[in-house]
């Protein structure tokens, strides 16, 4: 069977040419031509022709008329998992997955296919990388040796979605998108074209059908998801795996989420069994010292809806000539915008110091409510003297040196006095209304009046 012919259209005029060019002939735009099926029988033919009943059109309606209805859930039997997905799988719901190699996305995967499978959905595995054979090798090292997920190792489109018609799954993995190719475009899988082509057609099958369909998606050495941006826009959720390949712990992140909340992380640690949720992931991100220790702060973090403690680590050591600045978790920017207000407001001078800020345990911290621990920390370090036992730190801090609030700081604060810990500086605007039982709360306006306070408390 000859492969239909193909043609390159332009992203913003609709203009057609037979062969690549840099420059569209019609409206002169750079690089926005991308190969299509060519129309090779008059103007009523189109490759999506076949797939017109799966989307009938529908019939207007004033929005205050439609009747909202709560979207349905089915846990996956991975806690962590579910909380990221916002409580489990959306029937039609798009979940798009990315990480480094090695990371353990396919492994997490099998093991929600096998939970699924269990509670009484139907699944489907579609590998394109690997053989059935080399599947149920890993389903064995998992421990899920009589789990009756059906697997098919394709990666020819319209084979998959013939079988995905045959079989009517619930749900569908596609393991990965990257190694999908539709017989309508020449071009290799992998490429732009494909995986918007392949995305297309899984997504029109997933909302047309009600199963709930999860992409698998490589990334490039940036970090960032391969393949074109329109990709993440088309799916419904979009999950990160984060986490050095060489430590125990992973973190999943999700930073698109229609059916829940966006910047949910769950933690996993990985086992010879797979990766097994982690309840009290607080316990990770704090380093066991027997007495305090110079430069150590802990900060109370707030990860989508979960308040989280994490170990703030700074070393101020003597640089030189040329300073170095390296933070490792957190933005480096940031840092030198940090060190330049401690000076200003504070008078903590590093100017010939190299300056080192890590957060203990692979996190990334972006929210600005950090400022405060870190500088407390680089402080403490600067000194050589620690922070009193049981002692937390979370606040913005601004140019002017004016400690502003983080949301939600009552439950942040109320996380770290179930974990123990007695003594909190914070921002004034975050100052509690009744006292904590166990815990010492001071409220500060301004940095120096922090830095004062710790001088006093050590």
């Amino acid at each position: 069977m000859a492969k239909e012919k193909t043609q390159y259209t332009c992203t913003d005029c609709g203009g057609i040419t037979p062969k690549w060019l840099g420059k569209c002939p019609s409206c002169n735009a750079w690089n926005t031509l991308i190969e299509t099926a060519a129309d090779s029988s008059g103007p009523t033919k189109n490759r999506y022709a076949g797939m017109a009943a799966l989307a009938p059109a529908s019939e207007v309606a004033i929005l205050s008329d439609i009747e909202a209805q709560d979207v349905a859930r089915t846990p996956t039997g991975q806690e962590e998992l579910d909380r990221v997905l916002g409580g489990g799988m959306v029937q039609g719901g798009v979940v798009l997955i990315g990480g480094d190699p090695g990371i353990g996305k396919s492994t997490l995967i099998l093991q929600a296919m096998d939970g699924l499978q269990r509670s009484g959905m139907s699944t489907l595995y579609v590998t394109g990388e690997e053989s059935a054979a080399q599947v149920a090798l890993r389903s064995r090292r998992l421990g899920l040796d009589h789990s009756q997920v059906q697997v098919l190792a394709e990666t020819q489109l319209e084979k998959i979605l013939a079988t995905v018609d045959r079989l009517q799954p619930a749900v569908v993995v596609m393991d990965s998108i990257q190694t999908v190719y539709s017989d309508q475009l020449t071009s290799a899988p992998g490429s732009v074209a494909q995986v918007r082509e392949c995305a297309s057609h899984l997504t029109r099958m997933a909302k047309s059908s009600g199963t709930a369909v999860v992409l698998v998606g490589h990334v490039t050495k940036e970090g960032a998801l391969a393949g074109p941006r329109v990709l993440e826009h088309m799916v419904d959720t979009v999950l990160y795996f984060e986490g050095d390949t060489h430590s125990t712990y992973r973190l999943v992140r999700a930073i698109k989420n229609r059916f829940g909340a966006v910047n949910e992380i769950g933690v996993f640690a990985m086992t010879e069994k797979g990766l097994k949720g982690v309840s009290n992931p607080s316990a990770i991100f704090l380093s066991q010292h027997a007495e305090p220790v110079p430069g150590s702060c802990v900060l109370v973090t707030l990860e989508g809806t979960r308040p989280m403690l994490v170990e703030i680590q700074a070393l101020v050591d003597s640089g030189g000539p040329s300073p170095r600045r390296l933070s490792v978790g957190l933005d480096r920017d940031r840092l030198a915008m940090l060190l330049a207000v401690l000076h200003r407001h504070a008078g903590v001078a590093c100017m010939d110091q190299d300056v080192f800020v890590n957060a203990v345990g692979g996190v990334r911290i972006s929210e600005p409510a950090a400022d405060l621990a870190v500088m407390l920390s680089i402080q403490s370090s600067l000194r050589g003297k620690p922070l009193p036992q049981g002692f937390i730190a979370f606040g913005e801090v601004g140019l002017a040196g004016e400690v502003r609030p983080a949301p939600r700081g009552q439950e942040r604060l109320k996380e770290a006095a179930k974990l123990g810990f007695t003594v909190a500086i914070i921002p004034k605007a975050n100052a509690p209304k009744k006292s904590i039982p166990g815990m010492t709360v001071h409220a500060v306006e301004r940095v120096d009046e922090a830095i004062g306070l710790v001088r006093e408390l050590g």
